[in-house]
């Protein structure tokens, strides 16, 4: 990159970083990009209209790689700030539905401009000619925020093109962040909504103890890397019950007369029952 450039794209890229943190893009930070932006195209378009380009190649290079920062930027931001301000303040359908919507535009515009597209992203160059250096304006027939750069020392045929290319392409990041938030919010809204249906254990404690037992000596819960209380605790909350002193309980297993396992020998004849009923249907 020409040095003349390099210095006012490094300080853009740097303040930007600090507008543009590991979180969603509020109404205010958009406004400080769209400042931002606007001002590294500025700097850069003094520097065009003094100085000009020594070759072809580098009028090209800066249109098409150089200007197109900033301004895919500023792109990004005015599509945000838009959203920020029109969304719908109130029902998550109907934020949903303003998103679904900004998201059927888009799909259209990269329909519209599918062959310009595909150019760009096959990283193609042989109408580069054409599309990056001002001996071929065309005037584009759209008003937006970037359309004040459309001085003819400033603009090419498609680099303003290229720019809303890759804003739009920034905007459908932030677009699909913000259905999953909303989604996300909407379904803890339905869960919150659902009454909590409580569990309650109705055999005896002492059947419970030996449920949790064995499930510890077996190595079923956590790999067996769980012990006895963590387990008696789970199902604590589970059943909403207090099993008090556990290990005495089991101590009282152990004493017993008869078989130890009662309540477990009960579920394997009780289940072996349930399925023998099943096959006989």
């Amino acid at each position: 990159m020409d040095n003349r450039f390099k210095h006012i794209i490094d300080g853009y890229f740097q303040k930007l970083e600090e507008i543009i943190p590991n979180k969603r893009i509020d109404f205010k930070k958009s406004n400080e990009g769209i400042h931002l932006s606007n001002n590294a195209l500025y700097l850069l378009k003094k520097i065009v209209e003094k100085n000009g380009f020594k070759s072809i190649e580098e009028e090209i290079y800066f249109f098409k790689k150089v200007k197109s920062e900033p301004l895919s930027h500023l792109v990004y931001f005015s599509e945000v700030r838009s959203c920020e301000l029109l969304m719908p303040k109130i029902g998550l359908g109907n934020q949903l539905n303003f998103l679904e919507k900004k998201i059927k535009r888009i799909n259209k515009f990269f329909n519209r401009n599918w062959d310009f597209v595909h150019y760009m992203e096959q990283e193609l160059t042989y109408l580069d000619i054409q599309y990056f250096t001002r001996s071929n304006q065309v005037f584009p027939l759209y008003s937006l925020p970037e359309s004040c750069y459309l001085d003819p020392k400033f603009f090419t045929s498609h680099d303003m093109l290229w720019a809303r290319i890759k804003g739009m392409n920034k905007f459908i990041i932030y677009l699909q962040e913000r259905i999953n938030q909303l989604k996300l919010h909407k379904h803890k809204a339905l869960q919150l909504g659902k009454p909590k249906r409580t569990l309650v254990w109705s055999a005896s404690k002492a059947a419970l103890t030996e449920l949790i037992y064995a499930l510890y000596s077996s190595s079923a819960v956590n790999h067996g890397k769980e012990d006895i209380k963590g387990i008696a605790t789970a199902f604590e909350d589970l059943f909403n019950i207090r099993l008090d002193n556990i290990y005495k309980t089991y101590a009282e297993i152990k004493s017993r007369k008869d078989s130890k396992t009662r309540f477990l020998e009960e579920l394997i004849i009780r289940f072996n029952n349930k399925i023998h009923e099943d096959d006989s249907l």
